[in-house]
């Protein structure tokens, strides 16, 4: 299975501060934006959302239809697909894809720490 893009999505008190930390760190703006609270950022193949006031806690989406430049790769597995195999896998999803319909899904996961794992 392969999951494409790997990111972090990081829950910031401060969206300013944290851009500009991630930017002495080597990060440029990739998508998002500002006024929404919200940035995508990134340094090479690592990529860090930051997000003001949106979520609770931090995320670990994978997202099959992109690469780490934000593009759609030649080839990539359907979420439902992924989403079968996880469950005869025995990994209930949280969030379940809708088997039937066509087009983006999403699905999340939780591993056994908590941790969230959305594949988008």
């Amino acid at each position: 299975m392969h999951l494409g893009a790997f990111s972090i999505r990081l829950r910031v008190k401060e969206l300013g501060a944290s851009k500009a930390f991630c930017e002495k760190l080597g990060f440029s703006v990739l998508g998002g934006d500002e006024a929404s609270k919200y940035l995508i950022m990134k340094n090479g193949n690592a990529l860090i959302g930051l997000f003001q006031g949106m979520f609770e806690g931090n995320i670990l989406p994978f997202h099959p239809g992109w690469d780490e430049e934000a593009q759609p790769p030649a080839a990539f597995e359907d979420v439902r697909s992924m989403q079968r195999r996880l469950k005869a896998e025995g990994i209930k999803p949280e969030q379940e894809a809708e088997e039937n319909a066509g087009g983006p899904d999403s699905l999340v996961v939780v591993d056994p720490d908590g941790y969230t794992a959305i594949k988008v």
